[in-house]
């Protein structure tokens, strides 16, 4: 499994959380499209990824977050909004060297994504590749 692949599904919690073995890319895949468990976001919660108002913005609303609880399972379309974040937080903890940093830079507003915080762009794939490409820059040393 690619290093990255890893890393996203250390931060939704692990296998213990997603409940099935994710031996590569297309696992994740497969995963992510049957949709996600619930305790993956409350996991993300835990673990200060995100908060819930971040949640509330970038992956659902909480309303829908809590009839999703009662199902157990989040959509496909869920699932793949709360792996794009996870992908992003993965890529800034590698590039800063520490969980803490990385959640700092995150939530901070910086002028290479127009004077906004990158979290606040995690809410579409444009957003979120904007943000990894700004952090890709910064693991190379390239200017920002």
């Amino acid at each position: 499994m690619s290093i990255e692949a890893v890393k996203v599904v250390e931060i939704i919690g692990g296998e213990r959380t997603v409940g099935k073995v994710i031996r590569n890319t297309g696992d994740l895949i497969a995963a992510v499209r049957a949709g996600l468990p619930t305790a993956t976001v409350q996991h993300f919660v835990d673990a200060g990824k995100m908060s819930l108002t971040e949640i509330d913005f970038a992956i659902m609303p909480r309303k829908t977050l809590t009839r999703r609880k009662k199902a157990g399972i989040l959509t496909a379309e869920q699932s793949d909004r709360l792996v794009r974040a996870a992908k992003v937080i993965a890529l800034a903890e590698e590039t800063f060297g520490s969980p803490e940093k990385a959640t700092a830079w995150l939530r901070r507003e910086t002028s290479p994504l127009g004077g906004v915080s990158p979290m606040s762009l995690l809410d579409t794939t444009e957003g979120a590749t904007q943000v990894e490409h700004l952090l890709n820059r910064i693991a190379y040393g390239i200017a920002a």
